[in-house]
């Protein structure tokens, strides 16, 4: 346990390389492998040429005074970035290179497909506003602990000189949108217009430099944030009113698409109906364990009340009842803060994971640029800044009502937050995108795969209250609620895009077969008419890797470690999870 973070994966490279260097392999398959790993090498310098601002979140400093400019001619410019890589990728035989470089083929070949499909087909820079948006590009310099500060703002400013010309395209992109993702746009803007007026001019303030080249940095935030601006009143003046009037896109993108968008984000075993019908079924076996529970806990909790007779009501009852035990709504933050230490001391107690303790995590409320779609969510440094700090945000209940501000503690009670805690920071989200930050393939760790990512946090869940924690029939039944949300999820996002569901339906699926508060089902709605297909990450992702699990379970029987069954899991980075399999396996 004293050995570092970095040496545990140099000792799992070795055992990979030599395994992959086996007789087995011809000496020509090895001039392949090493071709294809030069070849890696030129697709990702080339990839963050094309993607300048992604470079800059996962820490490839590179390009950081470019801001691409999202028109015609850059969407070409990535078809045809996309086009030629795939031809180049057949050039190597799948069959003749080493099974980590068969990953990372498969993983490359999907991504430029991907690109080929959403700009083609899915074509949401014609009908998502909330696509544009500057102020991410500019925080992940401004944030960067390599450089002083005059030299994050001197690249700073070269990328402010374009935003004029990125928002020009944005507006000229724009057609048919979404009501939905045009309301988005005009709050998530408005939060980036805050940032440069607020922390960027703050930042060229204390910086201290000569008077001239201030007055030049600060001249560019302000055209900066003049663009900004034009856009948020080209959405409320020219745009919103007419969707307003009935005119908008439909948010739901249909069944086609759908699917389409599953293969290429999920890349699954199942197709998006298979996981959704399992999710039905996962539903109703939920609500049978549940009912168990509750009757085990009615005397306790509603002693002098006789249970209804439908088990549902008799449910729901009795999680309302449970919920009213939750922190007060100026503590949450704090309590998040405390409740991560207790969850470090448990894994490192029970030994379930190594926990490098040099990589810090940061709770902090969630910057205005990135409100509107979830309440708590990590952002973690990439694989180019490994000591770079993870920020767990959280948004604060500042901006809620006295009654939505009790809704959403309920829904965030004092069992249901640890659990998101869990599912957030340790041993969940965190943890899993720290270990794919020291992946030996920089390909598995930037082109992650999220029923991976996501499917590992709800598998965290189930895993820690496996192993004892907080293990009381409160709990579970909390546990079985919250896990009621992720395969709600598939149902709803499903039902929704494909089906038709409509928002009252979905309310109904939410609070009454989910339990879930008002705010939270208001909530889910908004967010699924945001986003689809990855809501359905979560529950297909934790069906995958717990399915595995159970089946090495079986095979290694008594030499079977949890620990090394999960660190060798997020040893692989963040492939998809039917190619971990395939690794493990071999």
């Amino acid at each position: 346990m004293k050995a570092s973070f970095f040496n545990h994966f140099i000792l799992f490279a070795f055992i990979v390389s030599a395994c992959n260097s086996s007789s087995n392999i011809s000496e020509s398959d090895m001039n392949n492998n090493e071709k294809f790993n030069a070849y890696k090498e030129s697709f990702v310098e080339e990839l963050w040429q094309l993607y300048p601002e992604w470079a800059s979140g996962v820490g490839y400093t590179k390009y950081d005074s470019v801001l691409q400019i999202p028109d015609e001619n850059y969407r070409a410019a990535q078809l045809q970035f996309a086009n030629t890589h795939l031809e180049k990728l057949k050039s190597f035989s799948t069959e003749s290179l080493d099974n980590a470089n068969k990953t990372d083929k498969a993983m490359m070949q999907n991504f430029l497909q991907r690109i080929i499909f959403e700009i083609n087909e899915l074509k949401s820079y014609q009908w998502n506003p909330s696509n544009y948006n500057v102020a991410e590009a500019i925080a992940d310099v401004l944030n960067d602990k390599k450089r002083d500060a005059q030299q994050k703002l001197r690249l700073i400013y070269l990328r402010l000189k374009s935003v004029p010309d990125y928002y020009a395209a944005a507006q000229k992109n724009i057609k048919n949108p979404t009501l939905e993702h045009t309301e988005l746009a005009i709050q998530q803007n408005k939060g980036a217009l805050a940032y440069l007026q607020g922390s960027v001019l703050d930042s060229i303030n204390k910086a201290q430099f000569k008077a001239h080249e201030e007055q030049s940095i600060t001249a560019a935030v302000d055209l900066a944030a003049n663009a900004i601006n034009d856009y948020i009143n080209f959405l409320e003046k020219n745009i919103k009113p007419m969707l307003q009037q009935g005119n908008a896109r439909d948010f739901k993108i249909g069944e086609d698409l759908y699917n389409k968008k599953f293969q290429y984000d999920i890349e699954s075993g199942y197709s998006a109906k298979e996981i959704y019908e399992k999710a039905l079924k996962r539903k109703e076996e939920l609500h049978l364990e549940m009912a168990r529970i509750a009757d085990e806990l009615w005397p306790k909790y509603m002693a002098n009340t006789r249970p209804p007779r439908d088990e549902k009501q008799k449910i729901k009852l009795l999680i309302e009842r449970i919920s009213t035990h939750h922190v007060h709504r100026d503590s949450f933050l704090i309590a998040v803060e405390t409740q991560i230490k207790e969850l470090i001391d448990f894994v490192n107690k029970k030994q379930l994971i190594y926990l490098d303790p040099s990589k810090p995590l940061i709770v902090r409320k969630t910057p205005e640029y990135m409100d509107g779609v979830a309440g708590a969510s990590i952002s973690s440094p990439g694989p180019y800044d490994k000591d770079g700090n993870t920020y767990y945000n959280v948004t604060p209940l500042t901006a809620y009502m006295d009654a939505e501000a009790e809704s959403y503690l309920r829904e965030y009670n004092h069992y249901i937050l640890q659990i998101l805690n869990i599912h957030e920071a340790i041993p969940g989200h965190y943890t899993q995108l720290v270990y794919a930050n020291q992946s030996p393939s920089i390909i598995k760790s930037i082109l992650g795969n999220g029923a991976m990512i996501e499917g590992w946090a709800v598998y965290a869940e189930r895993m820690m209250l496996e192993e004892g924690y907080n293990n009381s029939p409160e709990m579970w039944l909390m546990y079985y609620k919250w896990h009621l949300r992720v395969v709600c999820n598939t149902i709803l996002d499903y039902s929704v895009h494909v089906l038709n569901m409509d928002e009252a339906e979905a309310m109904e699926l939410l609070m009454n077969e989910a339990f879930q508060e008002e705010a939270e089902a208001k909530g889910k709605w908004k967010r699924v008419t945001l986003t689809a297909v990855q809501l359905c990450s979560y529950f297909t992702g934790f069906t995958e890797i717990y399915d595995l699990r159970e089946d090495i379970k079986k095979k290694q029987g008594e030499n079977f470690n949890l620990k090394n069954f999960h660190e060798t899991f997020l040893s692989f980075g963040s492939a998809p999870i039917r190619e971990i399999k395939k690794l493990m396996e071999d």
